[in-house]
């Protein structure tokens, strides 16, 4: 955090990591966004994880992007069912 970025990008930062400490990540993430304003831009398969942090999302399909979604919608699972294979 040297140098007060604005924006923190993070690549599927849950990949091979247990699920209690993919908790953690996310409470950091919150807490780090709220206390520094500092954006993030989180590259994510993990549904769950998503969720619980995004305020707008999108979805990629090799590679374009093919549905822009706000967080009530992210938060249906009927809306995310339409963009995404579970």
């Amino acid at each position: 955090m040297i140098g007060n970025p604005r924006l923190m990008l993070l690549d599927e930062p849950s990949e091979g990591i247990q699920p209690s400490i993919i908790k953690d990540i996310a409470r950091n993430m919150r807490t780090l966004n709220r206390e520094t304003g500092v954006a993030v831009l989180l590259v994510e398969q993990n549904l769950e994880l998503i969720v619980s942090l995004a305020d707008r999302g999108h979805v990629m399909e090799k590679g374009r992007i093919v549905a822009n979604m706000n967080s009530d919608e992210i938060r249906s699972p009927n809306e995310v069912r339409r963009h995404l294979t579970i």
